[in-house]
């Protein structure tokens, strides 16, 4: 042990001059993922719902933005509320068609209580996005009501008005938009709180009248929080047979297109692709969902093309048919040849599409975009927009500095189905001194390039030390790693969700295991759990275990879905609860000393 630690020491100065290259290397390793969104769908079950909601479109409609989620990658939480939580759902990743429908159940499960309350509503939503959001995702609260809060004895207005002020203004902090729906069935809505809430968290509020506007509603806001748009394709009264609308594809770069029928009673569609063939409902490349609010078609990857849908409902009845594209695309700034310009100098921009994490190539995406160049004025907080042109080869203009300020730039490009914008650039005038390059010179000949090569040489050879220094290092915490010992025990529990019968708690020491220990091993290998070979416990600091979710099982640890992909520690006394995939059970398991 006394030898280890010397070495350590020894070498731990050439580990942390290696740290600053990892970091560095890890950075520019750093893939620049599709655009993913967690929501929480906050909706008020109060029993004045029963009136405003006869029908409980409010769950339809919830449900319409749980199918129009990306088929993987999403993640969609729900909150029940009157005054208090009815009930919740941790944000669940969206990985099959089993997942929504697993959270659509929920969603019909859901009761009315007595009461309303907006703070505990939104306050709530918040908190679910702060326990369990994913910070590469863009998150979203929607908050649906049908009117004025209605309090409990020993609840004030003051104390609620407090609560949901600091919860708008932890949403606020976070980036978190909170959009708010009023259903005013009986006029006494209280819209100019839904529009604060709205408002302060650069979000906007819907207020209707009926609840068979809420999917419409829905499909808006879903579309509206994706820079996406709601492209109306047609209104139909059926008729009894079957009616032929067309639906046009316009790229290659649409991911996925969503076709949502509403109507008051379901209805039977067929789909042809842009070569006439009739295409399956649903199959791998079309996902079919319906209700007795809506269908929804999600075509996955469409051709190019104009596509034949066919629609028959009930005569006379009304079905209002719109699309929302899902599209793989960014938009990408060229990098300024300077960040230092005068007074006065002209700055050339260009933009281009990027399409799979490449330049896109289809001249097509660029036919009828619109493109603007956002300036802000730091010193003035005054902003313009100047028209761009957009041509084959991507997106060009410039802009002419007319003030010794400093300046933020960003290029807009919206098309039908579409709005994108880059990451902001920031530029100063502020010196009026010549522009400076960006990138330092080569160096040139003679013997500055020879002390160059020399220096080079040396960099490469303590490069190659510290490599092998980290190798070793590596090595040895890997050794040290699969043979540390585990401190406690585990009870385990096994339920069947069918009959809800639970074996009698099992006692597994976890002493006799050594540097890791899979949860089919602590449930005796049983064949029928063979899916939790993949769900591994190792020791961690403090005598805390390193839970790592390899599987496709879901893991709530206090009604929350807990990410374990990439590891979490267990305390003392912590209980979490596993649903297994292969057979309907579930396993709940508490860390014990």
């Amino acid at each position: 042990m006394n030898i280890n630690r010397l070495w350590l020491r020894a070498m731990l100065p050439l580990l942390l001059a290696l740290l600053p290259l990892q970091a560095v290397a890890a950075t520019a390793a750093s893939p620049a993922g599709d655009a993913r969104m967690d929501a929480v769908l906050s909706v008020d079950v109060s029993t004045s719902m029963n009136e405003s909601d006869v029908n409980k479109v409010s769950f339809e409609a919830v449900k319409l933005f749980v199918d129009m989620a990306s088929v993987q990658g999403d993640k969609i939480g729900v909150v029940a509320y009157t005054d208090r939580i009815m009930r919740e759902k941790a944000l669940l990743e969206m990985k099959s068609a089993a997942d929504k429908q697993s959270l659509k159940g929920f969603i019909d499960q859901l009761d009315r209580g007595p009461y309303t309350d907006l703070a505990v509503g939104v306050s709530e939503a918040v908190k679910v996005l702060e326990n369990g959001a994913d910070p590469a995702h863009t998150p979203v609260v929607v908050l649906l009501t049908d009117g004025n809060n209605s309090l409990p004895a020993g609840r004030t207005q003051e104390q609620s008005d407090k609560e949901l002020a600091a919860a708008v203004e932890r949403a606020k902090a976070k980036g978190i938009p909170v959009y708010t729906i009023g259903l005013n069935a009986d006029g006494q809505l209280n819209k100019a709180v839904l529009d604060k809430i709205a408002a302060d968290t650069g979000a906007k509020s819907f207020v209707t009248s009926s609840a068979d506007d809420l999917p419409g509603i829905l499909s808006e806001i879903y579309a509206r929080h994706l820079n996406l748009k709601v492209v109306p394709v047609q209104d139909l009264t059926a008729n009894g047979a079957y009616q032929e609308v067309t639906i046009d594809i316009p790229n290659a770069s649409v991911r996925e297109a969503n076709i949502s029928l509403i109507s008051g009673s379901p209805v039977e569609v067929k789909l042809a692709d842009p070569q006439g063939k009739a295409v399956a409902i649903p199959s791998d490349k079309v996902v079919y969902t319906s209700s007795k609010a809506y269908t929804l078609l999600k075509i996955v990857q469409p051709a190019q093309g104009t596509w034949k849908l066919q629609v028959k409902g009930l005569p006379k009845d009304k079905i209002k048919i719109s699309l929302v594209y899902n599209y793989d695309l960014k938009l990408q700034m060229e990098p300024l040849p300077s960040k230092t310009w005068k007074r006065g100098e002209d700055v050339a921009v260009k933009a281009y599409l990027e399409s799979g994490g490449q330049k896109a190539a289809d001249a097509e995406l660029y036919k009828n975009l619109k493109a603007t160049l956002v300036v802000k004025d730091i010193q003035s907080g005054k902003s313009e927009e100047i028209p761009l042109t957009a041509g084959a080869q991507g997106i060009s203009g410039s802009y002419k500095l007319p003030e010794a300020h400093e300046y933020e730039l960003v290029v807009k490009a919206e098309d039908a189905g579409y709005v994108r914008e880059t990451e902001p650039v920031k530029l100063s005038a502020l010196s009026g001194a010549p522009a400076q390059p960006t990138s330092p010179a080569p160096a040139e000949g003679g013997e500055a390039a020879e002390k160059g090569l020399g220096a080079g040489r040396w960099a490469a050879v303590g490069a190659g030390v510290l490599v092998l220094a980290a190798a070793a290092l590596y090595a040895l915490s890997q050794w040290r790693k699969a043979n540390k010992g585990f401190v406690g025990q585990v009870v385990i529990e096994v339920r069947d969700e069918d009959t809800g019968e639970r074996t009698s708690p099992q006692y597994r020491k976890l002493n006799t295991f050594k540097g890791k220990v899979t949860l089919h091993q602590l449930l005796q290998l049983a064949p029928e759990f063979a899916e939790t070979k993949d769900i591994v416990f190792r020791p961690a600091p403090g005598d805390n275990l390193l839970l790592q979710n390899g599987t496709a099982c879901v893991i709530e640890k206090g009604g929350r879905v807990l990410e374990a992909a990439q590891g979490k520690e267990l305390r003392a006394g912590d209980r979490i609860r596993i649903m297994l995939g292969g057979v309907h059970r579930s396993v709940t398991l508490e860390y014990i000393k």
